[in-house]
């Protein structure tokens, strides 16, 4: 009974991704066929219109599928408590108990984020430890690194594993729509006007493809031009809400690293792969679908290599450079009295041999936590 309800479930989540699927297929019939083969006269506009379609097309689809298909990275299991310590904490006899048992555990791993009582942040559903920028979503019933927020329309979370993939479609999808609009327009108009037309199924639906596309590019461009301002400020839509907690309190920017390196941080530094559907946000070549800490790290986005639970691959992540002010901005959060790993007091000379432009190599890993 149990497994046939979660099935029932599992069909009702991808009825927006079915639904949208039903749009593009009737919009390919109505494009296609409707307008290019049966009322566009001229052979040079129809050849133009089909090849620009076909390419727009070809991306949305790529970056759509890519966003839907795209598992979640989940927490490491550097952040899950040992069966000793999750003993301790369930055993504790009050909450204060409990928070000292967290604080223990924490002494080794890369935190600035806080709850708003100052406490570090913990998932009593999945009982582990959240990095930063991490969420339980109640969808996926687990917890997300970088969570943005989770979109039905893809039936997935949008997060730190699909945010480039997911721009992209929305960016694709409104250059798809607009396409269609300004190439629909002048037979739209004659359609519309033209009250004697014999064929009304041809009619009809280059009419509505007109209004469907307007309506989807009204709405796309709202959003997408959202995006990219959150992705300029190195911002989720969760912190957009509701800022991320530090030491010194609630900072909306505590993440951002300047428009430049924020957009690379989530496209690459590979300009060539920026408006391709594979992802650059970490390096090139990057497998699927999880990624664990290496057990020598102690960092989730730092300049030590990830592995995945096989060891079948390791990549160094791209660390964009910091201007003093960003990273004097970035020391704030990261100066923490049970960060034991932490060396805030390297000089600036070493800094400078190390090639950066100030404050320590872990002020730069700390802020790109995921």
């Amino acid at each position: 009974m149990a497994g046939s309800c979660d099935f029932c479930i599992r069909i009702f989540k991808c009825i927006p991704v079915l639904f949208v699927l039903s749009v593009v297929a009737w919009s390919y019939f109505a494009y296609v066929v409707q307008l290019c083969f049966n009322t566009v006269q001229s052979n040079v506009e129809r050849v133009f219109d089909l090849m620009v379609y076909h390419i727009l097309l070809f991306f949305f689809l790529w970056a759509y599928w890519q966003t839907v298909c795209t598992p979640v990275f989940t927490v490491p299991r550097k952040f899950v408590l040992s069966a000793e310590d999750q003993d301790r904490f369930n055993r504790a006899e009050n909450e204060g108990a409990q928070k000292q048992i967290i604080e223990e555990v924490t002494q080794s791993l890369p935190l600035a984020t806080r709850t708003a009582s100052g406490g570090f942040r913990y998932c009593h559903i999945c009982s582990h430890i959240k990095p930063d920028r991490s969420h339980h979503c109640s969808v996926c019933g687990t917890c997300v690194l970088k969570m943005d927020h989770h979109c039905p329309w893809v039936n997935n979370c949008v997060s730190f594993s699909n945010y480039k993939y997911f721009i992209l479609f929305l960016g694709y999808a409104l250059l798809y729509c607009l396409f269609i609009v300004m190439s629909t327009l002048q037979y739209f108009i004659e359609f519309w006007e033209v009250t004697g037309n014999p064929d009304r199924v041809q009619r009809f639906n280059v009419l509505f493809l007109f209004f469907v596309a307007a309506m989807f590019l009204f709405s796309l461009v709202s959003l997408f031009v959202y995006h990219l301002y959150l992705v300029s400020h190195n911002r989720t839509t969760l912190e957009a809400f509701r800022a991320p907690v530090f030491i010194r309190g609630p900072d909306k920017n505590g993440f951002n690293l300047g428009c430049g390196p924020n957009f690379t941080e989530v496209f690459g530094d590979d300009v060539l792969l920026w408006f391709v559907p594979v992802f650059t946000s970490i390096g090139d070549g990057v497998e699927y679908p999880q990624r664990t800490l290496d057990p020598a790290s102690d960092h989730l986005l730092g300049s030590d290599n990830w592995t995945d639970d096989n060891d079948d691959f390791r990549f160094a992540p791209y660390v964009p450079p910091l201007s003093p002010r960003t990273a004097k901005r970035a020391l704030a959060p990261t100066n923490l009295d049970n960060s034991s790993s932490y060396d805030s007091t390297r000089s600036s000379d070493q800094c400078e041999e190390n090639g950066l432009n100030t404050g320590s190599n872990l002020d730069r890993q700390q802020t790109f936590v995921v």
